[in-house]
């Protein structure tokens, strides 16, 4: 005797009766580039569908993401100045600050993540404070205390830093709290690799690092043991929602961490890996449709709950055609 497994697979209405992964829209976060200045929406060259988009632009964006029914959004600046402390990641009338009160104004409903770092304010790129080359870790927390509070008090729902400084999550935390805002979840980029799969993005947000590069403080991917390490330290710290990034290629680790803990597991399906896919179709070597939807069920196979995707707006185009 043997199992038939075929019997289970053998319709449609079968194959989605003993189903076991779920998607939808829900699952989603949808990042935007928002820009210091007045009508711009300038496409990005790598990353085909995607724009920096100025505050005065962004009612007509926000219009088509709620018409689509994506309800999170996940928000990156980019300044008009930089300096070499990052100061404007910080200034309560920042790019990002005022982008989430305008949103808050208009368009209460949609839940508003904020990236909380300093490589796209600072004029060298890192991450943080600078000694020579050297990247100070806890001279950096308080400034990273600073964006995060003020995102706070413009109205974001969730804070996600994404600087991977040892600590920074208990700072923030702490700082939160003591400002009255003990509510409000942060999203930690816990298990963030150093990774080539960033390229587009550092074109996108201009953060690419004038020198060397971000391998101090950002993950080694030859290391199967030590993104444990940074989750709980995470969590102990006060994190509330775990990130891994990039997402595909590290799965692996996803489904690692989803096993070993109860708080819900994000993955960021990076800039690279939404700009292969889209050049891969553009040359009709794939089906964008089919690749871009059997990526999202991987993820979710995996144990991620919530998946920062470029590709939202035209999963939510599809779905409404019934796919």
């Amino acid at each position: 005797m043997f199992n038939r497994t075929r019997r289970l697979r053998s319709s449609q209405t079968m194959r989605n009766l003993v189903k076991n992964i779920d998607f939808s829209l829900d699952n989603l976060i949808y990042p935007l580039f928002i820009e210091e200045g007045e009508n711009i929406k300038v496409e990005i060259p790598s990353m085909k569908g995607q724009y920096r988009i100025s505050i005065d632009r962004l009612e007509e964006e926000l219009l088509e993401l709620k018409d689509l029914g994506i309800k999170s959004i996940l928000l990156f600046g980019i300044p008009k100045v930089k300096d070499l402390v990052g100061s404007e990641g910080y200034n309560d009338k920042g790019i990002v600050q005022e982008a989430i009160r305008f949103i808050k104004s208009k368009f209460p409903d949609f839940l508003v993540v904020t990236d909380v770092c300093l490589c796209e304010y600072t004029s060298h790129g890192h991450c943080g404070i600078l000694r020579g080359e050297e990247l100070l870790n806890d001279e950096t927390l308080k400034l990273l205390q600073k964006v995060a509070l003020s995102h706070a008090k413009a109205g974001a729902d969730i804070v996600a830093p994404s600087d991977m400084m040892d600590g920074r999550i208990k700072a923030i935390r702490e700082t939160l709290d003591e400002n009255g805002f003990i509510n409000l979840p942060i999203m930690a980029y816990s298990v963030k690799y150093a990774s080539a799969y960033y390229g587009p993005f550092r074109d996108a947000a201009d953060s690419a690092p004038a020198f060397g590069d971000r391998k101090t403080y950002q993950m080694d991917f030859r290391n199967s043991k030590d993104y444990l390490i940074e989750v709980e330290n995470d969590i102990l710290e006060g994190a509330d929602i775990i990130m891994v990034k990039p997402g595909m290629p590290y799965l692996d680790v996803v489904k690692g961490v989803a096993d070993a803990i109860s708080n819900p597991v994000a993955i960021y399906n990076v800039s690279g890996e939404y700009s292969m896919v889209k050049a891969a179709s553009e040359n009709g070597w794939i089906d964008e449709e089919k690749i871009v939807m059997e990526n999202m069920y991987a993820m979710r196979r995996a144990g991620a709950d919530i998946i920062i995707t470029y590709h939202a707006k035209d999963i939510a185009k599809w779905i409404k055609r019934g796919v």
